[in-house]
């Protein structure tokens, strides 16, 4: 059986839960406008990781001489990116 101090924590718990969904109701476009930031944002983040990550792996590559193919081809494109 649930005890009187149980129950008043499940009533203190839904009231609070009341008060979150409130705060959480959003008109149409206030929603759109928030999934068009987060989309923009996420868009944005993706595109610097990318460059990072494929700046670093062309910048490793190039440094590799051991390969003369892979390091030679990796150099070409470093002096490509750098001259433009």
């Amino acid at each position: 059986m649930i005890s009187p101090d149980e129950t008043s924590q499940i009533s203190e718990i839904n009231a609070e839960l009341k008060r979150l969904n409130e705060r959480m109701r959003l008109s149409l476009p206030k929603l759109l406008g928030v999934q068009f930031l987060r989309g923009v944002a996420f868009g944005f983040g993706s595109f610097l990781g990318a460059t990072l990550v494929v700046s670093a792996l062309i910048y490793s590559l190039s440094s590799i001489n051991f390969i003369p193919i892979i390091g030679d081809w990796a150099s070409q494109i470093a002096e490509r990116i750098q001259t433009r």
